[in-house]
């Protein structure tokens, strides 16, 4: 989706700072995410302007995201997804391209719920400084054994519930990339729900509902690893399922 259309879609929501969001970052939350074509996510956007407002960083409204991740030469990380392991995480270097911000962050997931822990970061590889090394080893003691296992860039928009503690991102234009292989997803739109528990009496629960889009538990980054690796040396056998569900909205 053009950047254009982004714009266009969003002038009619009222803003949101981010100092107005400190109430509303939720780095300990429960998750519900959605996967939807462009059309959908046009359908659905414009009706949310009465109970959202919207992120707005530097006179723009939507947000270019990067992500570098890091994972074990066995891809711990993500196997530990793809067995459903109750306790899993991430760690990840990402870059608000918005205010050129970037922090390494950990996000570890729970019994169903999002716990993230990150701090100002000034790298863009495994040559972590002492301050990250530190940081992470109270959260992961063996991250002398990360390498960059991944790139990603997508445009976002964030989404702030006008009386809630709420938020609703949606995530467009993602494209992955690992040692000169790029991919696009183009079509697709990850949407998430991110609260402070489960509350399904809002207008987005209420139009994936109507239009029979059920929730889809999707990691990005699982996504990326089975796009750009050779499938001999990963697994993604019960990943099938969600993989072509993905691919009916990428077609």
């Amino acid at each position: 989706m053009l950047i254009k259309e982004i714009q266009d879609i969003t002038s009619s929501f009222k803003s949101v700072s981010l100092a107005e969001m400190d109430g509303v970052k939720l780095m300990n939350r429960v998750d519900t995410k959605f996967a939807i074509s462009e059309k959908q996510f046009l359908d659905v956007f414009s009706d949310l302007k009465d109970e959202y407002n919207v992120l707005e960083v530097n006179n723009d409204k939507f947000s270019e995201y990067e992500s570098l991740y890091f994972d074990g030469k066995d891809f711990k990380f993500y196997n530990d997804h793809h067995r459903s392991k109750a306790n899993r995480m991430k760690i990840r270097i990402r870059k608000y391209k918005s205010n050129d911000l970037a922090f390494l962050e950990v996000k570890k997931k729970r019994k169903g719920q999002t716990f993230k822990s990150r701090i100002k970061s000034s790298t863009w590889s495994e040559n972590f400084t002492k301050i990250e090394r530190d940081f992470l080893s109270d959260l992961y003691p063996n991250h002398s054994d990360l390498i960059p296992s991944l790139e990603n860039k997508f445009t976002r928009i964030t989404l702030v519930h006008k009386e809630r503690i709420e938020r609703l991102t949606f995530d467009l234009n993602l494209s992955y990339h690992k040692a000169g292989k790029k991919i696009n997803l183009e079509n697709l739109v990850i949407c998430e729900l991110k609260q402070e528990k489960i509350n399904r009496l809002n207008t987005f629960y209420h139009k994936m509902k109507n239009k029979m889009i059920r929730p889809l538990r999707v990691s990005k980054y699982c996504m990326g690893i089975i796009e750009l690796y050779d499938q001999k040396k990963i697994k993604s056998n019960r990943f099938k399922k969600k993989t072509l569900k993905l691919n009916k909205i990428l077609c």
